[in-house]
Parts: structure tokens; sequence; C-alpha cells
């Protein structure tokens, strides 16, 4: 009953996008593949029980029937971080996740372990964090790196340093194209030469990162005040237009699947915008548009969003939810799949792990 640990550099680096993957692409070769979360920070009521909601999803995806609880022995909430913070520290709280791995474990070929937040420093405090949990499992351990800016190669160097031969390489992540030819030509060797193995390169792929009408007007507080029946289309960018007509088409016809943020009284942008059937107006301000502006967006069938904070904060939150957008639209699923498979040396990871 083999566990393979899958942690990432820092938060939000795509751990969920690797498990899921991973997973449907060992059930596609005929391997039985079981999967948990030991520390969850996203607790929320499932059903009868409490649970983390990535794991209540990736296992949902991967086939996998089990308790909340169970998938999640270790859930942070405001009773446990108090308790860690007052019972002092030589608690060990591995325990129950080395028996919910038994038992999870068990009859299955393979057992992806999902990790939280950055391995090396997420849980310290707690006595939870990547490596003495990786250890408790005896897992060897899968680092993913995302690197749509830069690479976080000190942090992988401390990671080889910590887990040595545990770790079986790393993923590089959300790799923009025009970082390719420096990380082929002078990283990924450099990597090697440290004895880290890079087993994949995973493309920026703009579905992965994308998200619903109605869940951006649930997070930024916003109202549908137009065309509320396409609250599921997606937007994959947002666009900020505070510039001239001639400039923003300019920047517009670049990313058409884009959530315009707006000032309320830019009507001369709005219309360019629902012409261009962009995936949502968000005007700012909590100014409405006018009549002219909302017929048109009707019969475009572009939704609007009013919200209250101003351009500027929106834009702040929108970088954010696009950057931390979790993989719980089954929509994403199978795009998942897709890149792991295409990119991923899934043969070098089963042979690290003797399957």
């Amino acid at each position: 009953m083999p566990g393979l640990y899958i942690g990432s550099t820092v938060p939000f680096s795509g751990k969920n996008t690797l498990c899921l993957g991973l997973g449907l692409k060992f059930r596609a070769e005929g391997l039985s593949v079981g999967y948990f979360k030991p520390v969850g920070a996203q607790a929320a009521r499932i059903g009868d029980s409490w649970g983390d909601l990535d794991a209540h999803t990736i296992s949902q995806a991967l086939g996998q029937d089990i308790a909340p609880e169970l998938a999640t022995p270790v859930l942070v909430t405001q009773d446990f971080m108090h308790k860690a913070f007052t019972q002092g520290p030589g608690i060990d709280r591995t325990g129950p996740i080395v028996e919910a791995f038994k038992k999870i474990s068990k009859g299955k070929d393979i057992t992806l372990v999902g990790g939280s937040g950055g391995f090396s420093h997420s849980g310290i405090y707690a006595g939870v964090d990547g490596p003495t949990v990786a250890k408790a499992l005896n897992a060897p351990v899968l680092i993913v790196d995302r690197c749509t800016h830069e690479m976080h190669y000190d942090y992988l160097l401390s990671i080889k340093e910590t887990m040595g031969d545990k770790l079986l390489g790393c993923v590089l992540s959300d790799v923009p194209g025009h970082y390719l030819e420096e990380l082929n030509a002078v990283l990924i060797p450099f990597l090697a030469s440290r004895g880290i193995k890079v087993l994949g390169l995973i493309p920026h792929d703009r579905l992965l990162g994308a998200i619903t009408v109605n869940a951006l007007a649930e997070r930024l507080g916003g109202k549908l005040i137009s065309s509320a029946q396409k609250g599921e289309v997606v937007a994959e960018s947002f666009l900020i237009g505070t510039m001239q007509v001639e400039n923003f088409l300019t920047h517009f016809r670049k990313y058409p699947k884009a959530a315009v943020i707006l000032g309320g009284d830019r009507s001369d942008l709005q219309l360019v915008a629902i012409e261009g059937r962009c995936a949502c107006l968000i005007l700012t301000g909590n100014l409405y548009p006018n009549d002219i502006i909302l017929s048109r967006a009707e019969n475009a069938e572009v939704p609007i969003m009013v919200v209250r904070d101003d351009t500027y904060s929106v834009a702040r939150r929108m970088e954010s939810l696009l950057a931390r957008h979790k993989l719980r639209d089954p929509h994403k699923f199978q795009q998942a799949a897709q890149l792991v498979a295409a990119n991923l040396d899934v043969a070098a990871i089963k042979q690290g792990l003797g399957l």
C-alpha cells in the first residue's frame, strides 16, 4: 500500500491539480487509487459531518466514497489552533493521520496524500507540517512549484536537504511559454546537479485558473443586474478599463473571455466590452449603468455585476481570486487529467513508487 505525498513550495501552486490528474491517470491505467488530505484548512459542513472541501471534491472525482472525517483526520479550526497554542510542544498529532492512511490505503495500489499550504512551513506550530507527516507515513514526496513569475529553487533545495532520497522529484506548474528556454537550459540542469529530478512541466492553462461569473459575484459581494442566467459563463482573466477606447480595444482583443472591470460612469467602454461579448462587466463604485447599456447587455447576454468597492480594490481582489481559485468545478477535471497525462513523466513516477 504505497503512498505518495504531494506537497508544494508555497500555497496555491497546483497540488490539487496534480493529485486529481495523477489519480485519474493511474485509474485509467488500471490501478486502484486512494486519496486523502491529512490536514485540511477548508473546514466545512459536508452532509452530517465536518471535512475539507478540497478533499471532498477530489475524493468524489476519483470515485472514492469515504466519510469526510476519514478523508481529512485533522481539520484546522479555531479550536484546533487554540489547543496547539496552549498545550505546548511534544504532543504527537500524527497518530490519527497514520490510522486514517492505513484504512484508506488498504487494498489500494497507490494512495495519494494531498499536502496543505507550503510543504516546509505550514503546520509547524502544531507538528503537522509536510516533512513531519510524510515521514510518519513513510511516503515519498513529490513537490509542485508554481513558476508563473519565478522558480522557488531555494525552497526545493531546502526540501531536498530535509527529505533526502524520499524526495521523488518536482513538477513545475503554470509555466509561461517565455520561461521554458531558461528552465531547460539553466534551471533544470542545475536542479539535476543537486539531485532533484524535474518530472514534469505543466504549462499555463487559462481554463484551470478560470472562475464562473456566479462565483465572482459571491466572492466580490457583487449583484448581477443583467443576464443573470449566464452566471455559469467562465472568466479566464480580467481587464481594467481605465484607458481611452482605442487602447482598451487593443487590450480587449487579446483577452476576449475576460471579466472587464470598469467605473460605473464609463459607458463608452461598457458598450465596447458588451459588443465584444466579454465574460462579464464588473461596474465599481456601486454605480448602475444607464438603460441603453442594460438593454444592450440583455440582448448580447452579457452579465453585468455591480460592486461597492472602487476599481483598484476590485482589481486587487480579482488578481487574488484567479490565482487562488480552487479546482472544484467539474468542467476542469478532465482538463487537469489531460494536462498531467501530457506533461508528466508518469512512468518515472511509477518506477519511483515501485508500481
